[in-house]
């Protein structure tokens, strides 16, 4: 079990041991007289249930959020839903997943593993917000190379320097045989204005981008071109969903399927990821 696994488990456990004392802690004083009926104490005017939970969900969603942009200004919160862990809310900051206590007081950051499972629930949770964004990027914007009628298909953030991107690049035909579909997009790891940077533009700029690519991850001679492109897009959409190294490969469904992964090997893990979203359904 990894740092960020343990940290999690072991905050759950504390909430559950937390909870038990809670209820077995006896009480200091005599003991106090029977509840009333609820049915008594309850106001004619008080809202229906149906109606009060949504509003103090929606309410303490709002302290929430404002407590979170407290500590982290900059934060981009695009979602607040509930959390498998009790009193915990989970939380889409900048692409990733977090849970954030109900009071706003403790942020845990890791994987929550589901034992009985040993799912991945932040992953999952967070390959639902990756699909989104990927989804909205159109083909034409993605240098594509794909077999007549590919049974998968991956999104490839790429860097023409990359090593494990030109070793990738240099087994095409074997993915595009074992039915995937590879779908490029740039993720010049040195950022804008180098070199890297300005080589993935003369690619996009080229009338062949398919063979401008292969040639410039085949170090031949690329000529310097430029043009309207999408670079600085697939850039910064790279940086939004948590690319940090090259290649970052995504099934369709949002998961990420790791780093380089050899053809037949990316085979099994994306059959064995599209049985495991059917068996979900």
């Amino acid at each position: 079990m990894n740092r960020s696994t343990a940290l999690v488990v072991s905050v759950v456990l504390g909430l559950t041991v937390a909870a038990a004392m809670a209820q077995t802690k006896p009480a200091a004083g005599p003991a106090a007289a029977p509840a009333k009926p609820a049915a008594t104490q309850a106001k004619a005017s008080a809202p229906p249930a149906t109606l009060a939970k949504p509003a103090a969900a929606a309410a303490g969603d709002a302290a929430l959020r404002a407590a979170i942009l407290k500590a982290v200004p900059d934060a981009e919160i695009t979602s607040i839903k509930p959390s498998p862990i009790p009193g915990y809310r989970e939380v889409a900051i900048n692409g990733r997943i977090v849970y954030v206590s109900a009071d706003g007081k403790y942020l845990v950051q890791g994987s929550l593993i589901e034992l009985s499972s040993r799912d991945n629930l932040t992953a999952a949770s967070e390959a639902v917000i990756r699909r989104a964004d990927l989804d909205a990027v159109p083909r034409d914007r993605r240098i594509i190379f794909s077999p007549p009628n590919p049974k998968y298909r991956i999104t490839v953030f790429t860097d023409i320097d990359c090593g494990y991107c030109r070793k990738m690049h240099t087994q095409i035909a074997e993915y595009n045989k074992a039915g995937i579909s590879v779908e490029y997009l740039f993720f010049p790891r040195s950022g804008p204005n180098t070199d890297s940077f300005t080589k993935a533009i003369s690619v996009w700029c080229s009338s062949d981008r398919r063979k401008a690519l292969t040639d410039a991850k085949a170090d031949r001679p690329l000529p310097k071109k430029t043009c309207a492109n999408p670079i600085a897009m697939d850039y910064e959409l790279g940086r939004k969903i948590g690319v940090d190294g090259t290649p970052a490969i995504y099934a369709a469904d949002g998961t990420q399927i790791g780093g380089y992964v050899a053809p037949a090997e990316m085979l099994v893990r994306l059959e064995r990821q599209a049985t495991k979203s059917l068996a979900a359904k």
